[in-house]
Formats: C-alpha cells, sequence, structure tokens
C-alpha cells in the first residue's frame, strides 16, 4: 500500500521516541571496531521539510520534536540531540536513514529499502554518492533473508512500516522472527504505533511463540489508549538491546513524556522475555 507519506508526520512525538532508541542502539554497538550492518525496511525519504505544506496541515512537529527542551533532559539525549540540531536549524528534520549515516563510520554498511516510487527517488538520489549504502526500491519486510547473518557478524535492524494494513503487524513479526533465525545475536528494532492495543498485542504475541530472546518494550504515550481513531501511543520492540538501553530510557521516556504531555501521557519500558 502506497498512500503513506512520513512527510505529514516527520519530527512527531512517535520519531522522537523512535529516534532515541536507534541512536542509542547505534552509539553503544559503534564502542566496538568490527563494522555494523544497518538495515532499514522502510526508508522513507531519509529526510523532510518541517516547513513544507504536509508537515504544515498537521502541525504534529510543533508537538513533537519543536515541543522538547533538551537543556533539561537526561545526558542519554545528548547525541541524540547533536544529530538532529543542525537539520532544525534549517528546518529539516531528519529520518532514520540520515540519523544512521550520520552516525556510522566509513567502515559500516546501510541497506535502505523503500517501496513509494516518490520517496525512493528522494532516498536513491540523498545517498547517491555515499559508498556505504545500498538503497532498493522494494518492500524491506522480504530482505532480511537474503542480508542476515551480516558478514561481520554485527548487524542492527530497524523495520517501521505505516500499519495501513493490519496485516502488517503479522508480517512484521513474520519478518523479524525470519531474521532472527538466521542471526539470533542482531539487534532487532520494531516501532509500532497505539491506534488499537489488540493489534501491539497480537504482534507480541507472535514474537514470543517464535522463541525469541531478550525482548524489551518501550513506549511513550500522549494519551490513554482508546478505541477511537488516531494515534495515542508508539513504541519500540527491542530484541537484544544494548545492556545500558533500558536504564537510558526509563529516565529519558518519562522527562520527555513530561514535556510533551504532562498531564495524560505515560511511559513504558519493560522487559517482556528475558535473556
Amino acid at each position: 500500500m502506497l498512500s503513506y507519506r512520513h512527510a505529514f508526520h516527520a519530527g512527531n512525538h512517535a520519531d522522537v521516541i523512535k529516534h532515541l532508541v536507534l541512536v542509542n542502539t547505534l552509539e553503544y554497538l559503534l564502542r566496538k571496531a568490527a563494522p555494523v550492518l544497518y538495515i532499514d525496511t522502510h526508508a522513507g525519504a531519509g529526510g523532510y521539510g518541517l516547513d513544507n505544506s504536509e508537515a504544515r496541515k498537521t502541525g504534529e512537529a510543533i508537538e513533537g520534536i519543536g515541543a522538547l527542551n533538551f537543556n533539561v533532559l537526561p545526558k542519554a539525549v545528548d547525541t541524540y540531540r547533536t544529530l538532529v540540531e543542525p537539520y532544525l536549524k534549517r528546518r529539516q528534520y531528519p529520518g532514520s536513514p540520515r540519523l544512521a549515516a550520520d552516525l556510522l563510520r566509513s567502515e559500516d554498511r546501510l541497506c535502505l529499502f523503500e517501496l513509494h516510487p516518490a520517496d525512493h527517488k528522494v532516498l536513491d538520489h540523498s545517498f547517491s554518492k555515499d559508498r556505504r549504502v545500498r538503497v532498493a526500491q522494494s518492500n524491506g519486510f522480504d530482505s532480511l533473508k537474503a542480508l542476515l547473518p551480516a558478514k561481520n557478524k554485527r548487524a542492527l535492524v530497524l523495520t517501521d512500516p505505516s500499519y495501513e494494513l493490519k496485516s502488517d503487524y503479522d508480517q512484521v513479526a513474520d519478518s523479524i522472527l525470519q531474521g532472527y533465525k538466521r542471526m539470533s545475536h542482531g539487534v532487532f528494532l520494531v516501532w509500532y504505533p497505539v491506534v488499537q492495543r489488540q493489534w501491539v498485542n497480537r504482534m507480541i504475541s507472535r514474537l514470543k511463540k517464535g522463541a525469541v530472546r531478550d525482548l524489551w518494550q518501550f513506549e511513550l504515550a500522549v494519551t490513554a489508549d482508546t478505541e477511537d481513531y488516531g494515534m495515542t501511543a508508539s513504541g519500540l520492540l527491542a530484541i537484544n538491546p544494548p545492556w545500558v538501553l533500558p536504564e537510558q530510557m526509563g529516565s529519558l521516556l518519562p522527562a520527555i513524556q513530561q514535556q510533551l504531555a504532562p498531564e495524560t501521557g505515560f511511559t513504558l519500558v519493560e522487559q517482556l522475555v528475558a535473556e
């Protein structure tokens, strides 16, 4: 399905938690010298303008990245801040591929997948001169079988489809389980929206039945769950996250929630499956 465009939502509260988890995870992986393979199954356009018609129509960035006061947040926000501030000064917001590319080293590799033709064109152009990056116009769900296990035995997979189709929840779980079977020591990050909680729970159950180990859930909500239409929260399911990540998110997410939704929001940091 090709109707979803992230330009309407770039820099919102969901991007904030997704990119905080991503950046802190990558930063930890870079403590070791061995090269890292970064796989982004739904990469989008890679970067977005905050003054374009799409962003102005929703205003979501204003209540997300635009509402953060970095100066009073815990130290775990520092690298994310360093990466995004140059873009914010130009009224832009970097997507996951750009954040990863800015953080990764010359010896690391990035594989980016985007099916939407317009977004793929922008993504491909953005990274056309970066020899570390491979961009493909295809469904990233099918990528893990071919790319894993990573040659250097170190990989981070980020999957964050639009979930426009309810079948995406099952397809995400199946794709991650396929990758996990090929590389059980890899790091897998699954972003999800909370529109209807039962679909998130269904995906978690599917992962648990697949016998994954060391599964964590990190969530940032701006309002309570509801049966009405609309995203009330978002989060990430993390398999094999850095051991420091739960502590980092345990201090950072409540502080962010107090800035974005002090009266109605909540956070969650929970280990769902032990190591």
